[in-house]
């Protein structure tokens, strides 16, 4: 875990192609999970690891390190080995801090399940990777868990715990509940933990010594917006040496703390979250179950937090916070801002008020660990609202045409990344797996560039182009352009049908307060500045945009929206 100057973390392409490789030095750690664990534990046991600010938790290394050995005890009391899979389907709770790594520790495949899914998209996820024990929270805003599995799993009400057999759910034999009180025919989370004594307890090592690198640690689901949900399956390679990357390009020093108001079942929070903080020893700070802009301006200002991290509605959501003022900010330095582009006024706003001065932006997926692209704490600020920076260490990428060259400095083309950082496959779907990833690299499905200096732009996803009237337009860059107008906060563009074009572009704006922007100033702004078929022909007006748990916009719901509302179904 020894640091590395920036300066040094980044190659620039040669021959003037859109190629660029990270640097080698240092070298990657060959280890696990929990081999990584140890030696935090060793570094930095008495250092505060995590904060729960809805619980009141607070724990040590050493502490959640005793709390990760009586939970993988009591898993294997319950007959769970290396290579089983284990979903959890919780908030940000202390539990599923336990459980990753926990199951770790015995070489369990933890499941990361979204906690919005319902009961379908649950069947399908646990049966799509043979779940054999699910960790569940009993209740979550609206949807309560444990009738959504007896729904799926009505013979879970006489079942044992640990024993259950069920038609639609043949792999699962195990349900444990978060919280006290446990349903029958489940196990709660604290009664697992207290089976973990005895020679369970000491065979814990044995297993951990016999994991290997390179096997399978962790399936994440994407969000599948485009289909049914694929499982990535990544393994201890990928997910530390990604979270020690990340953790170097913010600088985290021993004792900071690290905000996590991200969801943990996206890599996002267990990742660069919880594994970045660890690989330093920085304090793991959860301010609620979910996102909340109060909750998480409470935690930065309590816990003296010098890192955040977050999506850019996150941070404007705490930005425009009325009492966001009465907050002491002064200990914030840096953190993640990724999933979305960030308007320059938003960056401003996050380095001087809430004093993110060496806030970095990172760019990648789930498939690839999930970071290749990250800005320096010292870029400049252009570089962090038009890039998301240079290729990370150990990672090589590209920008290709459609025959696969690679273009030119400055072309647009597909971005490929290839490196320790790719995933081993999505589980059992060996098609999908051999399209996506060819001769080691990639195909990440987003549109982008590469400058002179290295610094990569993403420009839109290539399944999000419309074409209207053989004209080839970008939302991406029409997004960028009409976050520009003062009254605009937020903003998407996407197609929808049109008998005559093929497709018309349709925004959907959220205005900024007090503000009396209408369509027809919005269309002004548009003309004479961009082309006039990428000005847009439908304008809506809404409150907010429908958004994945991870804040990423869900185009194809507001797609949908529009076609019934213009009723362009036949179109």
């Amino acid at each position: 875990m020894t640091r590395q100057s920036l300066s040094e973390r980044t190659v620039i392409p040669v021959d003037g192609l859109s190629h660029v490789k990270g640097r080698t030095s240092p070298a990657l750690i060959d280890t696990t999970v929990p081999a990584f664990f140890k030696e935090v534990i060793h570094r930095y046991g008495d250092h505060t690891a995590a904060v729960f600010q809805a619980t009141g938790d607070r724990w040590t290394y050493a502490q959640l390190s005793r709390r990760v050995d009586r939970m993988a005890a009591g898993l294997l009391d319950l007959n769970l080995y290396k290579g089983d899979r284990i979903g959890i389907w919780a908030p940000n709770r202390p539990e599923w801090l336990i459980t990753q790594f926990a199951a770790a520790r015995i070489g369990l495949i933890l499941v990361n399940i979204n906690p919005a899914y319902r009961s379908s998209e649950l069947e399908y996820v646990l049966n799509k990777v043979g779940v054999k024990a699910l960790v569940t929270s009993t209740q979550f805003k609206s949807s309560a868990y444990l009738e959504m599995i007896r729904e799926i799993a009505p013979e879970l009400e006489n079942s044992q715990p640990g024993r259950i057999r069920s038609r639609r759910l043949p792999s699962l034999r195990t349900v444990i509940q978060l919280g006290p009180d446990p349903a029958p025919g489940v196990f709660s989370f604290d009664e697992v933990m207290d089976r973990g004594g005895g020679g369970h307890r000491w065979r814990l090592d044995s297993i951990s010594n016999g994991l290997l690198t390179f096997d399978s640690i962790n399936i994440q689901f994407t969000s599948g917006t485009t289909g049914a949900p694929k499982g990535a399956t990544l393994s201890h390679h990928n997910i530390v040496n990604n979270a020690i990357f990340c953790a170097r390009a913010m600088r985290l020093q021993p004792g900071e703390s690290l905000c996590i108001p991200v969801p943990l079942y996206h890599c996002f929070g267990m990742v660069l979250g919880n594994l970045s903080a660890a690989a330093y020893g920085a304090a793991m700070v959860f301010p609620g179950e979910s996102f909340d802009a109060r909750q998480t301006l409470v935690a930065l200002e309590k816990e003296r937090c010098s890192a955040v991290h977050g999506v850019p509605t996150m941070f404007a959501a705490m930005l425009d916070h009325p009492e966001f003022d009465r907050f002491d900010l002064s200990a914030m330095r840096t953190g993640i801002m990724a999933g979305a582009p960030c308007p320059i006024t938003l960056m401003k706003r996050v380095i001087q008020e809430l004093n993110c001065r060496e806030i970095t932006i990172a760019y990648g997926m789930t498939e690839t660990s999930p970071i290749s692209f990250q800005t320096e704490v010292h870029d400049h600020i252009n570089h962090r609202v038009s890039t998301v920076g240079r290729i990370q260490p150990h990672a090589e990428a590209k920008i290709v045409n459609r025959d696969g060259s690679t273009v030119p400095v400055g072309d647009q083309g597909e971005l490929l990344t290839r490196g320790y950082l790719v995933m081993k496959g999505y589980w059992k779907d060996d098609e999908i797996t051999t399209n996506s990833i060819i001769n080691g690299w990639m195909h990440t499905g987003d549109l982008a560039t590469i400058d002179a200096h290295g610094y990569c732009r993403i420009v839109g996803r290539i399944k999000d182009m419309l074409i209207r009237g053989g004209e080839n337009i970008y939302p991406a860059e029409i997004e960028e352009f009409l976050l520009q107008h003062p009254d605009i906060a937020q903003v998407q563009v996407f197609g929808v049908p049109d008998d005559k074009y093929g497709e018309q572009v349709c925004a959907w704006v959220v205005l900024r307060s007090n503000s009396n922007a209408s369509e027809e100033t919005i269309r002004d702004f548009c003309r004479g500045k961009i082309a006039h078929y990428k000005v847009p022909y439908y304008i809506r007006f809404v409150n907010e945009m429908p958004m994945t748990a991870t804040g990423k916009p869900q185009k194809f719901k507001m797609r949908e929206e529009m076609r019934k509302e213009l009723n362009l179904e036949s179109a």
